[in-house]
């Protein structure tokens, strides 16, 4: 690591690298800022949960009262900027093979934005945890999805085109935007207030794939079957994102008022008691419970007669957790067939090689739904976009 960051110019000029190294050109950006931002205001000024709660918000690191609680916010910084630059990387060469106009757009603001988050984290890193933080800051940038050395598995996996990137916005990026929202009252203050501007920005990736996936439906090229298996495969791989079940580190990271539950303030104000033995598994179910409903709305797009599209139940196809390289059904139920059968139900609910094969053919039709730019969006120059 002989180009170690000692000021955040040095880094900056290390991401220039990145961008050029992962085939990320900076044209993309058109007119979108890499700034950092803070939501000072919204981060609160007082640590609202966990043992220190009452006392000031932590606003340098040295503030922190053990060490281990400034390595495990270092921890989470850096897996956040971790999956952020990762996504670039998975993502990047879908621009050349956009399906509409506005889609090249709405990617390409899609990889900005993730690398201004990416960018915010590394600040932190560099800004507020010395020596050890320039150097997360500094592997932030030489980890690579393309290699499959990123921290996170689903991070690392092949994105070969769109429909697994709109699914993978419907329901990857809504897993960022629970991180997100938990760490959004965290007890160290730069960290709660990055996550305001943040959360904003997700809010777009959310909708990018939702809106997308409803186009796909309108288009009514894309098989509904077919349809079901990529979700299938990406909601299980979101699952999998909150983590271990009874998970220590959730539990500490609650007691020291690092990271809280989804919607902390509310169920703050409502008494809502805390379980910090199942604060993943509570999470998660937040999570799911959120993606039905936003599944039962596509299903209203649905053809006439058509059997709506579901969203597979948490135990199904996990690699984290309780039911870990165990055998359900999509419904949840403990499969208890033989090997040969268990692989032919696996073919029939997730995505083959011969559903890749039948894409290939499909993505030659009009499969996606049109939908026409903005002024500001054309304006923008975000993709290439122009009139």
């Amino acid at each position: 690591m002989d180009n170690l960051p000692d000021t955040w110019d040095d880094w900056i000029a290390n991401f220039s690298d990145w961008q050029d190294r992962v085939g990320y050109d900076r044209s993309w950006l058109g007119d979108f800022d890499l700034s950092i931002q803070f939501d000072w205001e919204r981060a609160g000024d007082v640590i609202e949960f966990g043992d220190y709660k009452g006392r000031p918000k932590w606003e340098r690191s040295l503030q922190v009262p053990q060490q281990s609680m400034r390595d495990a916010l270092i921890s989470m910084i850096t897996v956040q900027g971790d999956t952020e630059f990762a996504s670039v990387e998975q993502q990047r060469h879908l621009l050349a093979s956009a399906p509409t106009a506005y889609d090249k757009y709405a990617a390409a603001r899609i990889m900005a934005e993730e690398q201004r988050h990416g960018w915010q984290m590394a600040y932190l890193l560099m800004t507020y945890f010395g020596q050890q933080g320039r150097r997360e800051a500094q592997k932030l940038l030489e980890r690579n999805a393309q290699d499959g050395d990123r921290l996170l598995g689903a991070f690392n996996r092949p994105m070969p085109h769109w429909l697994d990137f709109f699914c993978y916005t419907m329901f990857v990026d809504r897993d960022g935007k629970f991180q997100l929202g938990m760490l959004s009252t965290s007890s160290f203050k730069p960290i709660a207030a990055s996550m305001g501007p943040m959360l904003k920005e997700e809010s777009f990736h959310l909708g990018t794939g939702s809106n997308g996936l409803r186009r796909v439906i309108k288009a009514g090229v894309i098989p509904l079957d077919l349809l079901q298996r990529y979700f299938n495969k990406w909601v299980s791989t979101a699952h999998d994102l909150f983590g271990v079940d009874a998970s220590s580190s959730a539990h500490w990271a609650y007691v020291w008022g690092i990271k809280g539950r989804w919607d902390e303030r509310s169920k703050l104000e409502n008494g809502v008691e805390v379980d910090k033995a199942v604060l993943n598994e509570e999470a998660r179910a937040h999570y799911h419970d959120e993606i039905v409903a936003e599944v039962e709305k596509l299903s209203g797009y649905l053809p006439e007669g058509a059997a709506p599209l579901s969203v597979p139940h948490e135990n199904f196809n996990r690699a984290i957790g309780k039911t870990k390289l165990t055998r359900h059904l999509t419904t949840g139920e403990e499969f208890a067939g033989t090997d040969e059968e268990w692989n032919a139900y696996l073919s029939s609910v997730l995505p083959t090689e011969k559903d890749e094969e039948d894409l290939k053919q499909l993505f030659k039709l009009e499969w996606v739904a049109e939908k026409k730019m903005s002024e500001r969006q054309i304006a923008s120059g975000i993709g290439g976009a122009t009139a």
